[in-house]
């Protein structure tokens, strides 16, 4: 085996974020980038000699070539054994799946998850942990550490593996087995649901339309719907992985899965619709002119989570990250359950999940997850919500009446203002924070300001801290107002603006959401001085 090890040095900026590191595509195809990024996991992490790894990705432009570099790179530095999904594909979750399943040290995903994909649009690549997650944050310092000092990395010359070929390829003394990317992860979710109540629901006429986006999913969704599930072909459409999505801008949400929309409000609905992001690990569910938001979904499945077979004995504790809406905290209260409060990240998930305090967590940005993996995940949300309707034998805005009708309506919103200069929207934040210690008994729309603080958070589990989690303003009646800065773009900032009211009911409860939000937008813009900061109030995403 021929080994080069290559002189190099510290490239700025490879801090990896929330989720791993994202740049545009450019900036990995450039010289060293991604070796030196490889090599910092490797070492971050104690080095790779003996162990086993898994490795794949979104399929997105330039996910090829970086798996054969990673391939080459881990045998250089003497892993025994890596899993690769057949072609370099494995969404998230399945990634996940493979490295609990077969015990792994560890495995790298390639993802840029919702952002666009190809030439000159996103790249990402992350390391996830023994136990499925994603890198905690002293494992990511690390990371960072270790590229400030990059002075070389090791790598196997040699030809690519045939990634198409299932079975064991040999690269150096490493052994490279290729996997059906789609196997392991269906027969978990079998285990979950009641495949056979979803079977005989969708024989029975019930019409099922998955937009996978031109990502991940399309294999997945096409073999578990349409191939275990029964439902006709077709019903997954944008099924194929693109490298560059096919042009779309795969995030799962009313604005870029526009096509959905259209036909879920269209004269022929099918009586369930769904999408996913370019990874796999996001979901959006809709019925018949019916949009139910990643917070209502997520207690939803709180309150009927015990329908499906593999939670049929109740859930252990729920959490959500803290701009996610309260919904899911009235269902825990109603039902006895632990219920947590983390930072955005689903990193911060995984401990609770792990000492076996949580088995449901959610995000407000779309992703929904238990703990049969440690990532979110787009088709588990999408089976459960099937499981949940085959057992209810209701379509989805009966379910969601009902929902409000038991436990109220937190109305929910967020505004994203993307590609802002980062110095006006950190100056936004520090204006505001400035005003945190007046505002208190302050009346503005009608609503008394409450509190006013920057969310800290503290592990429950292991003590660890993490500062400076979102801005926040909580009005007296409960209303709340979530501002942060997103760590998941790759230009410029993208302000997130969180909005939510809570109504009791029975009336008050079918308001459309940004009218019943207007005192919340209005409160938001002129608190923040948001025109002053950064000259607009009109978000460019409104979820």
């Amino acid at each position: 085996m021929t080994i080069v090890t290559v002189t190099t040095e510290p490239i700025p900026g490879q801090k990896p974020g929330t989720s791993g590191l994202r740049k545009k595509t450019q900036v990995f195809m450039q010289r060293h980038y991604l070796e030196n990024f490889v090599q910092a996991i490797f070492d971050a992490i104690g080095g790779v000699s003996g162990k086993t790894l898994v490795v794949g990705g979104d399929g997105r432009y330039f996910n090829d070539r970086a798996v054969q570099v990673i391939l080459r790179m881990a045998a250089a530095n003497g892993a025994a054994k890596v899993l690769v999904g057949q072609g370099g594909i494995l969404s998230t979750p399945a990634a996940s799946h493979l490295i609990r399943l077969n015990k792994t040290d560890g495995g790298i995903i390639l993802s840029a998850s919702h952002n666009p994909g190809g030439p000159d649009e996103d790249f990402g690549i992350k390391f996830n942990m023994p136990n499925g997650g994603p890198a905690p944050e002293s494992v990511t310092s690390a990371m960072y550490e270790a590229a400030n000092g990059m002075t070389e990395y090791r790598i196997h010359e040699g030809h690519d593996v045939d990634l198409d070929s299932i079975g064991d390829h040999m690269v150096g003394d490493m052994v490279v087995q290729v996997m059906d990317p789609v196997a392991d992860y269906a027969d978990l979710m079998e285990t979950l649901f009641d495949f056979d109540a979803i079977r005989d629901m969708i024989a029975g006429g019930f019409r099922v339309r998955m937009d996978s986006m031109c990502a991940v999913t399309g294999p997945y969704a096409v073999e578990i719907l349409e191939n275990r599930l029964g439902a006709p072909r077709g019903t997954v459409v944008n099924r194929q992985p693109l490298p560059d999505f096919g042009g779309m801008h795969p995030d799962p949400n009313p604005v870029w899965a526009k096509m959905l929309m259209d036909e879920m409000w269209g004269s022929d609905a099918p009586d369930f619709g769904a999408a996913s992001d370019g990874d796999g690990d996001r979901n959006m569910i809709v019925g018949p002119e019916v949009y139910v938001s990643p917070s209502d979904s997520l207690a939803v499945i709180a309150a009927n989570a015990h329908l499906a077979k593999g939670y049929a004995d109740g859930l252990k504790g729920v959490a959500r990250s803290m701009p996610t809406s309260g919904a899911v905290d009235r269902v825990a209260a109603a039902k006895g359950l632990d219920c947590y409060e983390t930072p955005t990240g689903w990193k911060f998930f995984g401990n609770l999940m792990d000492a076996g305090r949580v088995s449901l967590c959610g995000e407000e940005s779309f992703g929904t997850g238990s703990d049969h993996v440690r990532e979110k995940d787009g088709l588990w949300a999408v089976l459960m919500w099937l499981n949940i309707l085959a057992k209810r034998g209701e379509g989805v805005g009966a379910v969601m009446a009902s929902h409000f009708a038991e436990y109220g309506r937190n109305y929910y919103s967020r505004h994203d203002y993307e590609a802002l200069e980062n110095a006006k929207a950190e100056a936004l934040l520090d204006a505001l924070t400035a005003r945190f210690p007046e505002l208190p008994g302050v009346e503005v729309e009608g609503m008394t300001i409450a509190s006013a603080d920057i969310f800290k958070y503290e592990d429950p589990v292991d003590g660890s801290v993490s500062d400076n989690q979102g801005w926040r303003i909580v009005f007296e009646d409960g209303s709340r107002i979530v501002m942060r800065l997103s760590g998941t773009g790759t230009t410029g900032a993208t302000l997130r603006v969180y909005l939510e009211r809570y109504v009791s009911g029975p009336d008050g409860l079918d308001e459309e959401p940004q009218t019943a939000l207007g005192p919340i937008i209005r409160a938001a813009r002129s608190l923040s001085d948001m025109e002053g900061h950064i000259g607009r109030t009109e978000p460019d995403v409104i979820t």
